[in-house]
């Protein structure tokens, strides 16, 4: 009794933020609890489905075993958005749908809807494309789409509160692409990683009067892309779908749009199949990042070809005031392209490349091949002339070797004030190797 006791005088806002960590199995258990408790699960303000969580809710196939979504799945979950007393905020689904079971689905929005006061919406097709008619919540801040295929009802006048829109593996027509994002005023973040093919390429121009995160993968579906109006743009990541080939020609013009388009950033991530379609055109004469102080590039270095160094360079060259620059290669087998990567270095010199003169003072080196990690530092080392800090990252102390260590201190530091460091993020500790 003592317990229940205890249990009860909780400030109702903690209970429901302990029911909020629980699926929704057990949240509802909570009701034999104690007095209190009862029906509190009603209250709840999140709600997250799909494989993975709450399989009990999930039907089987009893020939294949796999998942599936039925009438009766879809009818408890819409039983269990109609029990809820209280504003559902946050509503994620996830689940291997059919694209004949498509009206079910715009059921389950309709029925947000009408419940009112949804904040953020994830909505995940895995299997097959599913076709929705996005209502109007007029308190959405965050949407999320994978495995779409999105279109716009008749009257959609625009999501005025949402901030963050994220299109994954999604169909949609150009005209609905950029009606969602215009009237979408109050907009900060947009991720288009990857459109479905449709019949007519997209053409995206981008205008955003707060947007200042931008997520763009350039693939198949996507003709032409640029940034019109974004004068609040600060950070811009570009990549290329595994779908894509990055070394065809007809990329190369829809890279340099969207470089050029984004000159006045601060912050730019970049991965090495970019370099692979800049490599394949000219930047104009005398293009500049003017604003740009961070500089990410992931390397996929077994890809790399002396054409992508030549790109890389290039780029380095229109950024004259780059502060901090990170390389990263997330894999470890490019033994094969340590000599070419040595002597690509020795043939390129600093003339001309401002930011190693004036103000590169950060490195950092992220490589599973360690080798290819000290050759790039060397480079650096030798030839940022206000290098302030030097630092290879590792994910285990596994992987760095005695006669890395020694290779590092005894390269050639031309910046007085240059620390080296090598940081370990599995133990979390850093030591000083100059």
């Amino acid at each position: 009794m003592g317990g229940a006791d205890r249990i009860s005088a909780l400030p109702e806002e903690i209970k429901i933020s302990i029911l909020s960590r629980l699926n929704v199995k057990y949240a509802i258990r909570t009701s034999a609890l104690a007095r209190s408790w009862r029906h509190l699960w009603t209250h709840l303000p999140c709600l997250r489905l799909g494989i993975g969580c709450d399989r009990d809710l999930l039907d089987y196939d009893n020939d294949s075993g796999d998942l599936r979504v039925t009438s009766d799945w879809i009818e408890r979950v819409s039983n269990l958005i109609s029990s809820l007393r209280g504003p559902l905020v946050v509503f994620k689904l996830s689940h291997l749908f059919r694209t004949r079971q498509s009206p079910l689905v715009q059921n389950l929005l309709h029925l947000l809807l009408q419940k009112g006061g949804v904040e953020t919406l994830h909505l995940s097709s895995c299997f097959e494309k599913v076709h929705v008619h996005l209502p109007p919540f007029h308190s959405l801040k965050v949407l999320r789409l994978f495995g779409c295929h999105v279109l716009l009802p008749a009257g959609f006048r625009g999501f005025n509160s949402l901030t963050n829109l994220c299109l994954d593996h999604v169909e949609i027509s150009n005209d609905h692409l950029h009606f969602l994002i215009h009237t979408s005023n109050n907009l900060t973040t947009f991720m288009a990683l990857y459109f479905v093919t449709a019949q007519v390429p997209l053409s995206v121009n981008i205008s955003s009067p707060l947007l200042r995160h931008l997520n763009f993968q350039i693939d198949d579906s996507v003709d032409k892309v640029s940034v019109i109006s974004a004068p609040c743009l600060e950070q811009v990541e570009i990549s290329t779908s595994n779908h894509t080939d990055s070394s065809s020609k007809k990329f190369a013009p829809v890279a340099l749009g969207l470089l050029i388009s984004i000159s006045m950033v601060s912050s730019l991530n970049l991965y090495s199949p970019i370099l692979k379609c800049l490599s394949l055109v000219t930047l104009p004469f005398n293009f500049t990042f003017p604003r740009l102080r961070s500089l990410t590039f992931c390397f996929f270095i077994d890809t790399m070809v002396k054409t992508m160094y030549d790109a890389f360079f290039r780029l380095l060259r229109s950024m004259p005031f780059v502060e901090e620059l990170k390389l990263l290669c997330p894999y470890s087998n490019q033994n094969n392209c340590v000599e070419i990567l040595k002597q690509e270095l020795l043939e390129k010199k600093r003339e001309g490349i401002s930011c190693l003169n004036q103000t590169l003072e950060i490195v950092t080196i992220n490589m599973k091949n360690v080798m290819i990690g000290v050759i790039l530092g060397n480079f650096f080392l030798l030839n940022a002339r206000v290098l302030k800090l030097m630092k290879f990252e590792c994910s285990t102390w596994s992987v760095i070797k005695p006669s890395m260590i020694k290779e590092l201190q005894k390269a050639e530091v031309t910046s007085s004030a240059a620390k080296v460091v090598i940081f370990c993020h599995k133990e979390n500790v850093s030591i000083n190797i100059k």
